[in-house]
């Protein structure tokens, strides 16, 4: 039985929603509309996908996540808590990572702000800041790198503090 099967089984999806390749779709979510869900993408926890958006590559959505419109979510992105992505300039990849060769995933969340998504981080951009200051202090090479990330994901989004 395909992973399609499934998540039709399951209930997951609606509409005119496909999910198809290597794609999951677990616990409570759905993905209606016509919504795309494809390659190694995983939806789970209460998210939702909907109307024209797409998820794709290796990309996670999960939690309260909700992507809906045009919106692209795709490659290594990591997407949840409350986050709200109705277009795809909610959310913000960079990476990899010198220290660990791992993506940080920026994106609008509608209880904090902004979240800021890097290995088992995660949480607002100050706390971002905070953590790799610390993580970092003795590699000025690695922490400089995660100041620009942290510079480019405040400019993406207007964060002044």
């Amino acid at each position: 039985m395909t992973t399609f099967e499934k998540n039709i089984k399951g209930k997951h999806i609606l509409g005119n929603a496909r999910v198809s390749g290597n794609a999951q779709v677990s616990g409570d979510a759905r993905v209606y509309g016509n919504a795309r869900v494809y390659g190694n993408a995983q939806v789970s926890g209460n998210a939702q996908v909907s109307g024209n958006a797409q998820v794709s590559g290796d990309a996670r959505v999960s939690g309260n996540a909700q992507v809906s419109g045009d919106a692209r979510v795709y490659g290594d992105a990591r997407v949840y808590g409350d986050a709200q992505i109705e277009k795809t300039s909610d959310y913000l990849v960079i990476g990899p990572a010198k220290s660990s060769g791992r993506f940080t995933t920026a994106h609008k969340d509608s209880k904090i702000g902004i979240r800021v998504t890097c290995g088992c981080f995660s949480g607002t951009v100050k706390e971002f800041s905070e953590a790799i200051e610390k993580t970092h202090k003795d590699n000025k090479e690695h922490l400089e790198q995660y100041r620009l990330f942290c510079q480019l994901i405040a400019f993406n989004f207007g964060v002044t503090e």
